[in-house]
């Protein structure tokens, strides 16, 4: 079996986490030779798993009727704190979905969140519940990734560094990450990303001001490729996440993978997301509470990370690989037999003018 795996983003926008769960997505299929992977425009396959949905999704759909996946990594509700104006568009936005999601023959949702969302478009799809997987060896944290990350931030063996991770908007709570900072001084705050869409994001000039005049213990270091993630996570000592909406992100069981405690962001996806106790705060204050007692407290802090030990296991990558090989045979086996009625058909109506 072969399979057809697209994505927009190699030739988009890179630094985002729908880029990084194709590229994993990818690399979590080629593990084993069960299945050959065709990656864009390398050729065509059995059945056609896509991760965006612009125009590229579409055209190369076109020929995969009844063997269509997309995984639903955005929903109309990513816009808001992502666009400026996002009212304005939100029922253009709710049109185009519903298209995108119906083009699908199967919507895999990777979060109840996104199911919901999926169901309240009334989009004419199937729909299978199934989670962003981990490669929890990619993420694991060594001495040598800590040691090139550390030199990479310009930033010394005896820094706590507070990670955060996520594009340049207000969606992801980077305002609350520089007020946490300015008010744990002791400790470095480093944040990772940028803006991928550039001019067209969310609350731009305002928060350009605010990286203006951030503290002198936080860097911002841009837009991080891929490869060298691992040892900006090793190098950290813990993550903050204090993103408004989220679906299934994959920043902060990156972060747990490598051994750190992470603290998110009390709402509602994550509360039916997560299987497992997770660190939570619901206001700055508290997220400057939980941070300065998991700077100082080493017995909280190892308790932090026993959490995120847990909560990565309900992403583990082969339970997630075998489901998707599940369901890609069971599209190109059930192709199979609509061919076979087909041709079967065709020879029954052949008979049949042939005898009249």
């Amino acid at each position: 079996m072969k399979v057809h795996v697209v994505s927009e983003t190699p030739y988009t926008t890179k630094g985002n986490g729908v880029h990084t769960a194709f590229i994993e997505a990818v690399e979590l299929l080629k593990e084993k030779n069960d299945v050959e992977v065709v990656v864009n425009g390398e050729g065509t396959g059995d059945v056609f798993h896509s991760h965006t949905y612009g125009p590229y999704y579409f055209w190369k759909g076109r020929k995969y009727k009844g063997r269509r996946i997309l995984t639903v990594h955005v929903i109309p509700d990513s816009i808001k704190g992502s666009l400026p104006f996002w009212k304005i568009f939100m029922p253009f936005v709710k049109w185009y979905f519903k298209k995108v999601y119906t083009y699908a023959d199967v919507c895999i949702a990777i979060s109840p969140m996104v199911e919901q969302a999926i169901k309240d478009l009334n989009a004419d799809t199937r729909i299978v519940k199934m989670y962003n997987p981990v490669l929890t060896e990619k993420w694991k944290y060594t001495e040598e990734k800590s040691k090139e990350g550390r030199k990479m931030l310009g930033l010394s063996d005896t820094d706590f560094i507070v990670l955060g991770v996520g594009q340049l908007e207000g969606r992801k709570g980077v305002e609350d990450f520089l007020d946490i900072a300015e008010a744990i001084p002791e400790a470095k705050f480093v944040w990772a990303g940028g803006r991928p869409f550039g001019a067209a994001t969310e609350g731009i000039a305002r928060i350009n001001a605010r990286v203006a005049k951030a503290a002198a213990n936080v860097k911002f270091i841009g837009m991080v490729d891929l490869d060298k993630m691992p040892s900006i996570y090793a190098a950290s000592d813990l993550l903050l996440f204090p993103s408004y909406q989220e679906n299934c992100p994959l920043a902060p069981l990156e972060a747990a993978a490598c051994g750190m405690p992470v603290v998110f962001r009390n709402i509602k996806e994550y509360t039916l997301l997560y299987e497992d106790a997770y660190l939570r705060a619901d206001t700055t204050p508290e997220f400057i509470d939980m941070t300065k007692r998991l700077i100082r407290d080493l017995s909280f802090y190892e308790h932090g990370q026993k959490i995120s030990q847990n909560l990565i296991m309900q992403f583990d990558k082969n339970n997630i690989r075998k489901r998707l090989i599940y369901l890609y045979q069971e599209l190109v086996d059930h192709k199979s037999q609509i061919s076979f009625i087909q041709a079967l058909e065709n020879v029954d109506q052949l008979i049949s003018y042939k005898t009249h």
